[in-house]
């Protein structure tokens, strides 16, 4: 039985603002994220075509990603809300690079979009880390 990585609760709610990208890069599609934010969510076409794909691609991120001590809902919350202040770094235990966001506002903001991209492998390498411990 898999485990829940990813809410389904939330997805919709990022969803409401997807027509960005949002709920893409939540459940760990950055390359379609990208796409939809620049496109306004494949013209608002693709946007409302995900209000029905939404559960299929919670499935498909519960069944790629590690479950574990870092919950992948809080670190994307806390990136979405305080990303520039490297709030999500901490909750993941990187100090350093927390403080660094801390002191220049993410990196100038470059680093939360790479954050963006890649939040949900790096808290599925920390999880496997976890495991590995374990």
């Amino acid at each position: 039985m898999r485990q829940d990585t990813h809410s389904l609760a939330v997805g919709y709610l990022l969803w409401i603002f997807g027509f960005l990208g949002s709920h893409r890069f939540y459940y760990g599609k950055p390359v379609s994220g990208t796409i939809y934010f620049f496109t306004f969510g494949l013209f608002l076409i693709g946007w409302l075509v995900d209000l029905v794909l939404m559960p299929k691609l919670e499935q498909e991120a519960d069944e790629v990603y590690v479950p574990g001590h870092l919950n992948y809902t809080v670190a994307w919350v806390l990136m979405t809300f305080l990303g520039f202040f490297g709030i999500h770094r901490f909750y993941m235990g990187k100090w350093g690079t927390g403080i660094l966001y801390l002191l220049t506002c993410g990196l100038f903001l470059v680093g939360v979009i790479y954050d963006y991209w890649t939040l949900n492998d790096q808290i599925a390498r920390e999880n496997s880390r976890t495991y590995a411990w374990a």
